[in-house]
């Protein structure tokens, strides 16, 4: 039986006619509806009931993919509060990270600027230290560019600090060590030299026996003219590069990573590309192995579906209404309004050779047409036997009609291939950033006057095992008052049951952590005796 949650905080949130009409209903509701399936949420009233996902998994090889609709993500709207006053957070308690405060430290001692950020990892996920310590990696740019300038300028970087130390300084304690990837190595990748830029996007990092390294990341090229037009697309591409990792008594270092492998790049087919449209995403890859098929490694990252832009493609299962349901839309409607442009999905690729680097494209596992242009980030998350997609996206991603907080949104199956149900009623949403969705969200560099002061304080979650998550400070305040970020924020921490994920309040200040708290979970199997540092 499906609970129908009756607080006085869920009560005004719903928006019917009027809220003691609303509140009827949902007595009515308890009173008289019949059993559901376990994990179906409900309607609320005035709004659509979300789709019926079975979480039923499928071969990874299968042409089946899942769809975030247009009645799921509506389910955010149902649970935010039409009467939130400015600068209030519309959307409920339980899926809204802790308010960030101002005064923050910066993990780099001010040397740079950081934002996507992720774990040293094993096959599994797991975050191990190594010879006692702990490695992180970041996007990073010199701080004297403008924070807003800093895509176009990203390189690779890393930061280690001592593991299993009781109280660190505030700044999480942790050493920058510079960039990962020797000058010029990631842009001799691409025939055109011709790039006005050349970066370096998000990705992962896995170990291996002894000290090897493997990093997964987005190697891209920009083509501009001087006014900023692209004078041809950009050129996103999926790379490998492979290194070494050392340390001693003072600290981590790195070496290698010269051999740069150019692994996959839009096929135009499963995945949009730049002959599709020139704005396309594909980027941010996340390997892992999947216990349920032995000896085969796996890939997920960010897409969009193939289509020309504007290609009026989304169709009647992409809104996912359920038949008589009286709140839905057509897509014909739904596109008129100008909605598929946002043609988000979340791709998946397998490893054809024992070095990762020969991959084979397979259908996405998620798609988001006319509901969401970006899925960045992606991830598998496996936990009592389920397996949870995480990715992130922005409010001002959304496509016309459907709306929600910047932060994390999870998808619960019973394989990296399933009919992906979306936590938390049947939203997606798993862990917003303070917001209020009655007033526009404006733009980071811009906050608007009456939108919550959190609403861009944290962006680029990344979920660690035990349900920490990590993200970086990008800017908090509104207009008249307001700081950027470009470090890492408090680590917080969700609690993940089936198909609900909720703020954990009892874990560090009211739910707000250590400021860039990433702990390792055990010591990687090497020798512990320290390296010898190369000699300069």
């Amino acid at each position: 039986m499906t609970t129908i949650h009756t607080s006085g905080r869920f009560r005004r949130r719903l928006r019917a006619a009027g809220i003691a009409a609303a509140a009827a209903t949902v007595a009515t509701l308890i009173a008289a509806a019949p059993a559901t399936a376990a994990d179906e949420p409900d309607a609320v009233p005035g709004f659509p009931a979300p789709t019926q996902h079975s979480q039923q998994a499928y071969d990874p090889t299968d042409d089946f993919t899942a769809k975030w609709t247009r009645a799921d993500a509506r389910q955010i709207q149902a649970m935010s509060d039409p009467t939130a006053p400015p600068r209030a957070n519309s959307m409920p308690e339980e899926y809204t990270m802790p308010t960030v405060p101002q005064d923050f430290p910066d993990m780099s001692n001010d040397q740079v600027w950081v934002w996507d950020s992720w774990t040293l990892t094993d096959e599994t996920a797991a975050q191990p230290s190594f010879k006692g310590w702990e490695v992180v990696f970041s996007l990073v740019a010199d701080r004297k560019l403008g924070f807003d300038d800093r895509h176009t300028y990203a390189k690779l970087g890393y930061f280690f600090r001592k593991a299993n130390v009781a109280e660190r300084p505030e700044n999480g304690g942790w050493t920058y060590g510079g960039l990962v990837f020797p000058e010029g190595a990631s842009g001799a990748i691409f025939e055109d030299q011709s790039f006005s830029h050349q970066t370096e996007w998000s990705g992962s990092t896995r170990i291996f026996d002894g000290n090897k390294l493997r990093i997964f990341y987005t190697a891209v090229a920009f083509y501009r003219n001087e006014d900023g037009s692209n004078r041809k697309p950009y050129d996103p591409r999926i790379v490998q590069s492979e290194g070494r990792l050392f340390a001693d008594e003072n600290g981590v270092w790195m070496t290698g990573f010269r051999d740069q492998h150019d692994m996959l790049q839009a096929d135009g087919k499963y995945y949009q590309d730049g002959d599709q449209n020139e704005f396309f995403n594909f980027r941010d890859p996340f390997t892992f192995e999947d216990p349920a098929h032995p000896g085969k490694t796996y890939m997920v990252f960010e897409g969009n579906t193939a289509a020309v832009r504007g290609e009026r493609v989304c169709t009647e299962e992409d809104m996912g209404y359920r038949p008589g349901d009286p709140y839905t839309e057509t897509a014909d409607e739904v596109m008129d309004n100008g909605a598929h442009y946002q043609l988000a999905n979340v791709g998946l690729a397998v490893a054809d050779n024992a070095a990762l680097t020969e991959w084979t494209f397979l259908p996405p596992i998620l798609s988001a047409n006319c509901v969401n242009d970006q899925t960045e980030r992606p991830q598998i998350y496996m936990k009592d036997g389920k397996y949870y997609l995480f990715t992130i996206t922005h409010r001002g991603t959304y496509a016309a009609g459907v709306d929600g907080p910047e932060g994390v949104y999870g998808f619960v199956g019973d394989g990296i291939r399933s009919d992906f149900e979306p936590v938390n009623r049947g939203s997606g949403l798993a862990l917003g950033s303070p917001s209020n969705l009655n007033y526009a969200n404006g733009a980071p560099f811009a906050p608007d006057f009456n939108q919550n002061p959190g609403q861009f304080q944290a962006y680029s979650h990344y979920v660690m095992p035990g349900g920490l998550v990590q993200s970086f400070i990008d800017t908090i305040g509104t207009s008249d008052d307001f700081v950027r970020g470009g470090t890492l924020a408090p680590t917080v921490k969700v609690d993940i049951n089936g198909a609900d994920v909720t703020v954990d309040r009892t874990y560090g200040n009211n739910g707000l952590g250590e400021w860039a708290d990433i702990p390792s979970g055990y010591a990687h199997d090497i020798d512990p005796t320290s390296d010898v540092r190369p000699v300069r």
